[in-house]
């Protein structure tokens, strides 16, 4: 079992090291929960932001989650749980996570909580990028009980896709035209996908394994 810390504000960069395996629904961990338990909320992160704050304030102040993707949040049921490993200091966190707090505070059926790598980082290597780094943001979507329901980690397909062009150009200028819109639309169909009755993982994840180390 993971020993939980509560969350410290403003540690490092946005990637860690190498690969895993996957699995699809692990059971109830009581892990998942004490680290839930454990996290913070948005307020209390964006309060305590010691670097971007005016990038996540400026973001989450932007308000841009469009009714209809509100609508479909809403409608995939109650209980749902998203459990975020990320730190102030991460440019791509910066680009995702304001916008989920925002999505999120129109759909009271979906919690939030954020906890640093140092509480996280047995979540962030069992859900790698496809090229096997550990990285944040990663989001985990939890069921009522804390069962793995889906993950979402660090960016969306779309500028994933983008940046293999050889004439990909700035990073924060596509970030800043998308305006959270592809990573949003992306989990909105993990939890879709999670009332359906199935575990859904992003394209930009390794396949998870199972569980988490002890």
């Amino acid at each position: 079992m993971i020993t939980t810390v509560l969350f410290a504000l403003g540690v490092t960069v946005c990637t860690a090291e190498p690969a895993h395996e996957p699995l699809a629904r692990p059971a109830i961990d009581s892990t998942y929960r004490a680290l839930y338990e454990s996290g913070v909320t948005f307020a209390d992160f964006l309060a305590n932001a010691n670097a971007r704050k005016e990038q996540w304030e400026g973001n989450y102040a932007l308000k841009v989650a469009p009714d209809a993707l509100v609508t479909r949040a809403a409608a995939a049921g109650s209980g749902w749980k998203l459990l975020v490993v990320t730190i102030p200091s991460c440019g791509d966190s910066v680009n995702s996570i304001p916008y989920l707090a925002s999505l999120l505070d129109k759909v009271p059926s979906v919690e939030m909580r954020l906890i640093n790598p140092t509480a996280g980082k047995a979540v962030q290597e069992a859900h790698r990028t496809p090229d096997g780094r550990a990285a944040t943001p990663t989001v985990i979507l939890l069921d009522a009980e804390f069962n793995e329901r889906g993950c979402w980690v660090e960016r969306p397909a779309p500028l994933l896709e983008a940046m293999k062009a050889p004439d990909f150009g700035n990073r924060q200028e596509w970030y800043d035209k998308d305006r959270g819109a592809s990573a949003l639309e992306e989990i909105v169909q993990m939890i879709e996908s999670a009332h359906a009755g199935s575990v859904k993982c992003a394209p930009n994840v390794k396949a998870p394994q199972r569980g988490m180390a002890p």
